[in-house]
């Protein structure tokens, strides 16, 4: 019989080690006073916790320097679990194996028509995980979990995908469960804004910030919101659905039928279409980027144009948020200040003033490979702990 009662000794000893795991899982390393710190547990009970952890094999503890002192580096055992990363983008397939310890293991690419069938695309991806699995040494059974992203909303309640002009083939299905069933292991679902926010936040240009947001343009446009460190979904989990705020009443109709969105000013459909009529039917946004780069003036100020709309749809989201940091994501996020410094100057104009001096808007760290990386902490964010002590054997959780 159990003894790990609400209050009790072993409970809060648990919790303990459950606050230190997690602290150290979500950063990749922690030195013992960094633990403390971010996790408000003394001194003395970190270092107790490290020990515990380390005798189990949980934690590996090495030599390093802290702010020009000694100081022992805390990360998680590269054999205490394997994680696996999915994304489903418009036009590509990417899947990522990595460890608890933050290192990717395997990684992969391929184009993909998701449009098409959501069973192949699903097909696709169980080939995918098996051969990087392979590639990587390991077996089916060492995946602690696998965090999928999709663009679009999914639904908290269903696990379904909504409705969305983006994969009109996916409304409906809940792709979560669907890869549970093929793949035989626990999955958890995002959308690829919110992807993109946890990859900065744990990899990339949000690292060691609380309050941030990630906009990605892409087809759409879409923000996914980290407040206290955590990302913030909403009940029903459409929160950061910035690219429906609406900039002009009598403007186009956007696929949600309102009219004159964001998405339908900055979209890429909406950009191409601006300079298909000079440059052919066969423009891409990057390739966009990439002339606009090279000094043609029509891209140039068709990139600066959806700065400036960006950057006021940024200015609400400042009011009403504060974030700490912007970041922008998607193929626009590489026009680098072609379309940072028109976001900036509608933010010094829209938002208000001591929200905008608090505020830095800088492109992602990561590019393409954000909301893939955002999964795999997805994975490591959700995963519970029980499963990760569970995993290093019986001591940890016994003690009392």
């Amino acid at each position: 019989m159990s003894t790990d009662t609400p209050g009790s000794q072993s409970s809060l000893h648990r919790a303990n080690l459950e606050r230190v795991l997690r602290a150290v899982r979500m950063a990749g390393s922690l030195t013992q006073a960094e633990i403390a710190r971010s996790t408000g547990l003394s001194a003395a009970t970190v270092s107790n916790i490290v020990r515990e952890l380390k005798e189990s094999g949980t934690v590996v503890v090495a030599d390093t320097s802290s702010g020009g002192r000694r100081a022992r580096s805390v990360s998680l055992s590269g054999d205490a679990g394997i994680v696996v990363g999915i994304d489903f983008g418009h036009t590509h397939l990417r899947v990522a194996v990595g460890n608890l310890a933050h290192r990717v293991l395997a990684e992969e690419s391929e184009p993909i028509d998701v449009d098409v069938s959501a069973q192949q695309g699903f097909d696709r991806a169980e080939a995918l995980v098996d051969r990087l699995l392979q590639q990587a040494g390991f077996n089916p059974d060492k995946v602690i979990g696998v965090g999928l992203g999709v663009p679009g909303p999914i639904d908290v309640e269903t696990g379904a995908l909504g409705s969305t002009a983006i994969l009109p083939g996916w409304t409906g299905i809940a792709p979560g469960r669907e890869l549970a069933t093929r793949l035989g292991m626990p999955v958890h679902v995002d959308n690829d804004a919110n992807l993109g926010a946890l990859g900065e936040l744990v990899w990339g240009a949000g690292r060691g910030l609380s309050d941030l947001a990630y906009i990605k343009v892409a087809s759409g446009v879409g923000a996914g919101l980290v407040i206290n460190g955590q990302i913030y979904r909403g009940p029903g989990g459409t929160a950061g659905e910035i690219g429906h705020i609406t900039l002009d009443e009598a403007g186009p109709v956007c696929r949600c039928g309102n009219r004159g969105c964001l998405e339908t000013f900055v979209g890429s459909r909406y950009l191409l279409n601006l300079l298909n009529a000079n440059l052919g039917g066969d423009l891409t946004l990057s390739k966009v980027v990439q002339l606009a780069q090279q000094g043609d003036l029509g891209c140039r100020r068709v990139i600066a144009d959806a700065g400036r709309q960006i950057g006021s749809g940024v200015a609400t989201l400042c009011n009403l948020l504060n974030p700490r940091r912007i970041i922008l994501g998607g193929d626009l996020a590489e026009a680098g200040e072609l379309v940072l410094s028109p976001i900036r100057d509608s933010v010094a104009r829209y938002a208000i003033p001591s929200a905008a001096r608090q505020l830095s808007v800088v492109p992602g760290t990561l590019g393409g490979r954000a909301e893939v990386l955002g999964a795999l902490a997805l994975v490591m964010s959700e995963m519970g702990e029980s499963g990760a002590l569970g995993r290093t054997g019986h001591a940890v959780g016994a003690r009392s």
